[in-house]
């Protein structure tokens, strides 16, 4: 029989962790009353419902040796789960037996509901349906008969469930405006197809198509030679139109096929690559850390924000799950449609951005990047790093030496300390501290030498000045009037980026004099310099953001910076002293950069020792509600080297006058 009450208590049955029911004790007297009823009832104080939670139980572990069957032994019935549920690996059943009802005129007789919910995959949607057992009673113990339909409705003797997976389409990444910046684009998918050669002539054929490609021979053969003897093994994805490769000479070489595909891709190879990131099929890595919301072959992000957002940007996968003899012949018992992914919305701007990625492409041997803020918002508008970086982020993670650069910030510190752009300050020849020689750079005009304005120290990149009044300026007040400009340490703006690194103690009198000319142990990124820019522009501290509808970037800087924030008067101050640096300085050639009137500030930083010393080249300007900054790591000097890149782009992108 079912559920029994007895002096009004209805015995109660909860489930356990693997879908079992445990019967809780009643106490006392009812208790010992309600069992006489049972036992009275089931003639063995069993209704089957032990037997009904034991099989539910053992289709969700495939463990059955602790059910009592009838037409099957334990081995068998785990044999046929097993072969039953293959398909469907790694995926397992919850499984719960409802209340066993007796059959109407055998008390030997009964039947349970088995219920069945399937976690699959990432879909929000689980997969439900039921079953029925039966049950039999035989030599006063209640057994289940086997049969593969408790498995799957109406599942035969040699069926089995298999998932036919279709994965979403990838969602686009978007730029300002909602310019559409990566989006499926046609691709040749060049390998080796081991059906089109002989296997004796396999590895000469991936070295011919290595060496045709400029990649490592004996690492793409050794690729080849692991693959199974009708694999394709791609070498390199080509998008339609890529004028470097010849796709139908590649084609034409022996064991080469081409496999025209679509992936997501930015408008170029080079647009924002080291940022943006790359798609590709998954590795096993990811599909191990995904818990089954990726298999092997699906495309995913392999790094950039491809990478940091893939599960938003790759939506859910759509499946159908069928029951299958192996024939032509399937049964569908489960569907769900994929859902697209949701765009990611960034702040780049097409038309900038390939203006960036023109002037680094001028740079090809060296690293070097490109970064361009709109100063009112911190919108990043372009973040672009030349090849010479060997595909690393320049732009928003290679820390430098910012040089000259950083005495935007020194003028800070002084204008903190009492200075005011028209203050003298002393420009020798060369000044001396703690017994080390520091000097101007070659060529320095003698006619700015001695007393000068502050102005005019900034104007000329007058090493010494800063050097000489670098006493009015101690190092904890250098770091937060850094800090104040946007150079915060530690700060999380949402992507992969860091701004830079400017020490609040010194550990001597070298050590902050060095720091006064952006040397020593003070870094900055190129996204770093370019927010000093967009700062001194916005005339407060400007926080770059490039993902929007994240959760918000911080810049926490340290307590001094907090106490003493930009103010309008020093923002100001410094702008008028950054356009002496156009007017009378060595940034003149931008005197005649169409449009807003441009301020600027130029560095060079050495690096190296002896002999070997180089130069960083730096120039960092704002042009209107455009803040810039262009980095060389090797070059002649900021204003010679850096500063004609910053130019290119300010002419392409012609900010216009207010």
């Amino acid at each position: 029989m079912g559920t029994v009450v007895a002096g009004g208590i209805r015995e109660a049955r909860v489930r356990g962790r693997a879908g079992a029911r445990v019967r809780r004790p009643l106490a006392g007297a009812v208790a010992l009353a309600l069992v006489g009823v049972l036992a009275a009832c089931t003639g063995g104080g069993d209704d089957g419902q032990d037997a009904a939670d034991a099989l539910a139980a053992a289709i969700a572990s495939g463990d059955f040796a602790d059910v009592p069957l009838e037409g099957a032994t334990a081995a068998e019935a785990g044999d046929a789960r097993t072969a039953a549920y293959e398909g469907l690996d790694p995926w397992a059943p919850e499984v719960a037996a409802g209340d066993v009802v007796a059959a109407e005129g055998d008390d030997a007789a009964a039947s349970v509901e088995l219920s069945f919910t399937w976690d699959v995959g990432s879909s929000t949607t689980a997969w439900t349906y039921t079953t029925h057992a039966n049950l039999a009673r035989v030599d006063d113990e209640w057994r289940a008969r086997w049969s593969p339909m408790v498995l799957a409705p109406d599942l035969a003797a040699g069926e089995a469930l298999q998932v036919r997976r279709v994965q979403a389409e990838r969602a686009q990444v978007l730029g300002q405006g909602d310019a559409v910046i990566v989006e499926s684009r046609p691709v040749s998918r060049v390998g080796i197809d081991k059906t089109r050669v002989a296997t004796a002539e396999a590895d000469a054929a991936a070295r011919g198509l290595a060496t045709a490609l400029r990649i490592d021979p004996e690492a793409y053969a050794a690729q080849v030679a692991a693959a199974g003897e009708k694999a394709f093994v791609e070498a390199i994805v080509v998008r339609e139109g890529d004028p470097v490769y010849d796709v139908a000479a590649l084609s034409a070489l022996p064991g080469v096929n081409a496999v025209s595909a679509t992936l997501p891709l930015a408008p170029t190879r080079a647009f924002a690559r080291p940022v943006l990131g790359t798609v590709g099929q998954a590795t096993a890595e990811i599909v191990e850390e995904s818990d089954g919301a990726v298999v092997g072959g699906d495309l995913t992000g392999l790094s950039g924000l491809q990478a940091q957002f893939d599960a938003q940007l790759r939506g859910e996968p759509g499946l159908t799950v069928v029951a299958t003899a192996g024939g032509a012949q399937e049964r569908e018992l489960f569907h769900v449609e994929p859902l697209v992914g949701q765009p990611l919305r960034t702040t780049l701007d097409p038309a900038v951005q390939q203006a960036a990625e023109d002037v680094v492409a001028t740079q090809p041997d060296v690293a070097s990047a490109v970064v361009a803020i709109r100063p009112s918002t911190g919108d990043v508008l372009a973040v672009a790093s030349g090849a010479g970086g060997g595909g690393m982020s320049t732009a928003t993670l290679g820390l430098y030496a910012p040089g000259s650069t950083f005495k935007v910030a020194s003028s800070l510190a002084l204008l903190r300390a009492g200075l005011t752009p028209d203050s003298t300050v002393t420009c020798p020849e060369t000044a001396t501290v703690e017994g080390r020689t520091f000097q101007n750079y070659p060529g320095y005009p003698a006619e700015a030498l001695g007393d000068i304005p502050l102005r005019t120290a900034l104007a000329e990149s007058c090493n010494t000045a800063f050097l000489t009044a670098a006493g009015q300026a101690p190092q904890e007040q250098l770091a937060a009037a850094a800090a104040a400009l946007g150079l915060v340490p530690g700060a999380d703006l949402g992507f992969a980026a860091t701004l830079g690194e400017v020490p609040a103690e010194a550990t001597g009198g070298t050590d902050h004099a060095a720091s006064m000319i952006g040397q020593g142990r003070v870094q900055a990124t190129p996204l770093g310099m370019a927010t000093v820019a967009a700062s001194v522009a916005h005339g407060a501290r400007v926080t770059p953001r490039l993902v929007l509808g994240a959760d918000e970037a911080t810049a926490a800087p340290s307590a001094a910076a907090d106490a003493a924030p930009l103010t309008a008067p020093e923002a100001e101050a410094l702008r008028a002293m950054m356009r002496a640096v156009v007017t009378e300085g060595g940034g003149d050639f931008l005197q005649d950069v169409p449009g807003a009137e441009v301020i600027a500030k130029s560095g060079t930083a050495q690096y190296g020792s002896g002999e070997e010393l180089a130069n960083h080249a730096w120039m960092i300007a704002a042009q209107g509600d455009l803040a810039v900054a262009v980095f060389v790591e090797t070059g002649e000097f900021g204003s010679t080297t850096s500063g004609p890149l910053l130019e290119q782009l300010l002419r392409a992108v012609a900010v216009p006058a207010a």
